[in-house]
């Protein structure tokens, strides 16, 4: 999933698993989206372990599958009295059947939610196990995250996502996929936290072309190893332009500038 130069854009299509409506938007006819999503050429794909076959029975050359492990609720509009994550069961085995490049699961932080981060660390550690079976890599995804009018949103304080990228690594992620900071130039010290594993910036919600393709760019000079986007390319008039703008950015030296020109114009 990773390129010559160490880098790698993984487009993430498993929102259906964390049963909110909203999330589909962009993805509701899976075949099509990752059918699109194959013909632009990202490095990774991130797909449930129902979804996986999708991707994995096209022919012809494809990007790598990622599979994801757990569902929750964490996410979404209400703020439900009891939060989960759930491993989901086979979802290894599945990973492996359809030769996934790596797994993923989540590493949650949600204030006064004690019991979910126990949850998490069971998650991840019972996902480290499955993944030295085969030698899989592993990658984890640490959430710090805090109550906002959407129910749970991201919290961007650095110390909060150096805290649990380093928790992750001493739990043994092989790949870190973790959110950005406030303060984009204060990114340096989660890269340091990852201690040399790769970690791959998350893209959260749908925002301006223009302003996602900036702050990509300016991730990219901290150090990152590419990115995990989904919302920001799946729900674009232009996904497979956005695709290839954020490859021109995880690969290349381009500007945002430039990666934008490969954007196509929003009609009118």
């Amino acid at each position: 999933m990773f390129g010559t130069d160490g880098r790698c854009l993984d487009v993430a299509v498993d929102h259906g698993t964390f049963g909110t409506h909203g999330f589909l938007s962009g993805i509701e006819n899976i075949d099509a989206t990752v059918a699109t999503l194959v013909a632009a050429g990202p490095d990774a794909i991130q797909l449930s372990p129902g979804q996986a076959p999708v991707l994995q029975n096209r022919a012809g050359r494809k990007p790598a599958l990622v599979v994801r492990t757990d569902a929750g609720n964490f996410y979404g509009p209400k703020r439900d009295d009891y939060l989960f994550s759930q491993m989901i069961e086979g979802a290894f085995e599945r990973a492996v059947y359809y030769d996934a490049a790596c797994i993923v699961v989540n590493f949650l932080a949600l204030p006064h939610k004690p019991e979910l981060f126990h949850q998490s660390v069971q998650n991840v550690t019972r996902a480290r196990a499955w993944a030295d079976q085969t030698g899989m890599p592993l990658m984890v995804e640490p959430l710090a995250m805090k109550p906002d009018d959407t129910g749970y949103g991201v919290d961007g304080d650095i110390e909060k996502i150096v805290t649990l990228v380093r928790q992750a690594v001493e739990l043994g992620a092989d790949i870190i996929k973790a959110d950005p900071s406030d303060e984009t130039a204060d990114y340096v010290h989660a890269v340091e936290a990852a201690g040399g594993r790769p970690l791959l910036v998350r893209g959260g919600g749908r925002d301006d072309t223009r302003r996602v393709l900036a702050r990509t760019h300016e991730l990219m000079q901290t150090g990152v190893s590419g990115l995990v986007y989904g919302r920001n390319i799946l729900q674009h008039h232009d996904p497979v332009g956005m695709t290839r703008a954020l490859m021109a950015l995880t690969h290349t030296d381009a500007t945002a500038d430039e990666a934008f020109a490969l954007v196509a114009p929003e009609e009118a």
